[in-house]
C-alpha cells in the first residue's frame, strides 16, 4: 500500500514538472510565445502567452518586446500602446470539498464524511497579454504608453530566455 502511493506522488510529481517553460519564442505547439497580427501598416496587435503559473511581470515584458522587435524590424523608432488586456486561464486557486454518505446493508448501516482541498498540478494559471500598439519615427511623443523601442530591446531583451 504503502509503494503504491509513494509511485503515484511521483507520478504526480511528474506531471507537475511537465509544464511549457516560458519563453520568448513564437507561439508553437506547447501554447507558450508571441504572435502578431498586422492591423495596418504601422499598428500590430501583439500577443504574448506564457506557461502555466509564469509571473504577469514577465508576461507582460515579453509582449512589449515583441511589440519592440516588430518597430525595429519595420525600421520605427519607438511604439505606443493603445489598447492592453490581460486574460487569464486554466487554475484559479485552491478549493476545499465536503462530503456525506450513509448506507443500509441488511441489518447493518454506514455513515462516512469525507474532506478534501485540491491543489494545481499544472503550475499556476495562464496569462495572456494582448497590446495593440501604433508604430512612430523620429521624436518620441510625449505619454505614459509610450516606449522607445531601442531601450525596451536593450533593457528586456537581456532578460528574455
Amino acid at each position: 500500500m504503502q509503494r503504491a502511493l509513494l509511485a503515484a506522488v511521483a507520478c504526480l510529481s511528474l506531471a507537475a514538472c511537465a509544464t511549457a517553460p516560458t519563453r520568448y519564442q513564437p507561439i508553437g505547439p506547447s501554447g507558450v510565445g508571441y504572435s502578431e497580427l498586422r492591423i495596418e501598416p504601422d499598428r500590430y496587435r501583439v500577443t504574448f502567452q506564457g506557461g502555466p503559473g509564469a509571473p504577469e511581470a514577465q508576461v507582460q515584458d515579453y509582449a512589449l518586446l515583441r511589440a519592440a522587435d516588430l518597430a525595429l524590424a519595420g525600421g520605427y523608432d519607438w511604439f505606443r500602446v493603445v489598447d492592453r488586456t490581460i486574460r487569464q486561464t486554466g487554475y484559479g486557486g485552491s478549493s476545499i470539498g465536503l462530503g456525506i454518505g450513509g448506507a443500509s446493508f441488511g441489518h447493518h448501516s454506514a455513515t462516512g464524511v469525507g474532506v478534501s482541498t485540491g491543489f494545481p498540478l499544472s503550475g499556476g494559471p495562464v496569462l495572456q497579454v494582448n497590446l495593440e500598439v501604433l508604430l512612430g519615427r523620429g521624436p518620441e511623443p510625449p505619454g505614459a504608453d509610450v516606449y522607445d523601442a531601442h531601450g525596451v530591446r536593450a533593457a528586456i531583451g537581456g532578460r528574455a530566455v
